[in-house]
């Protein structure tokens, strides 16, 4: 079988644009991997003397809020994490208490509710579209990676729940005490607000950090009521 000239050149540019997809295709592929937490190198950490962690309530990273206690472990307080690509937080959040909206920009979070409550749980994608859902006990909800999202106990019991996050730090980013955290004009042109408005802000929201969980302000959330996905 002949091939002219024209067919062979043409055969080879073709060979050339499909390795260079594949390259292209296998270093996108890469950089996804890579843009998680490296994968463990041994069976357990060599600074962990223990799989357990006793009474996350105690001993482990406490913050208090008006709207109930949150306990965190990192591998500071729980050297068995070292390199799992793991973080677990506990919270036990009062009637009307939020978990105040934020993000972690490095992890997915997967939340489940054990008792108490209901809460009123979402988040807001990059559409602008929000998906609102009310917990029960048993019930879990997963945040992705780095969007807006909050919890509030709509109901009349203290809510017990749990959070684990597929990254040794994840970063959380308090959304209104960033935007807060902006210059005067910027942040009265984000909210729609004026600069004395945004000055009254700052002086009455600060930066949420360490994160703590919030308690409503009178008439602003009543504890069994409006168990709804809008309010």
């Amino acid at each position: 079988m002949n091939f002219s000239k024209a067919n062979c050149k043409s055969k080879m540019v073709h060979g050339i644009v499909m390795l260079v997809l594949v390259c292209s295709t296998c270093l996108v592929l890469v950089k996804k991997v890579t843009a998680a937490d490296p994968d463990p190198l041994t069976d357990f950490s060599s600074n962990a003397t223990t799989p357990v962690f006793r009474n996350i309530f105690v001993n482990g990273d406490i913050s208090i809020g008006s709207g109930g206690v949150r306990a965190a472990l990192d591998i500071g307080k729980f050297p068995g994490l070292t390199s799992e690509g793991l973080t677990v937080v506990q919270f036990k959040m009062v009637p009307c208490g939020e978990n105040v909206p934020h993000t972690h920009p490095r992890a997915t979070e997967l939340l489940s509710l054990i008792s108490g409550g209901p809460l009123q749980a979402g988040f807001v994608d990059t559409k602008g579209e929000t998906h609102i859902n009310i917990l029960y006990p048993g019930d879990l909800i997963v945040f992705p990676r780095g969007l807006l999202h909050f919890e509030v106990n709509v109901g009349t019991e203290t809510a017990f729940y749990i959070s684990a996050l597929n990254s040794q730090n994840p970063g959380t980013l308090d959304a209104a005490g960033a935007v807060l955290q902006l210059p005067e004009r910027a942040a009265a042109i984000a909210l729609n607000i004026d600069i004395a408005a945004v000055r009254a802000l700052k002086s009455q929201r600060p930066y949420n950090e360490p994160p703590t969980l919030e308690a409503a302000k009178s008439g602003v959330c009543v504890p069994g009521q409006f168990i709804i996905t809008n309010v």
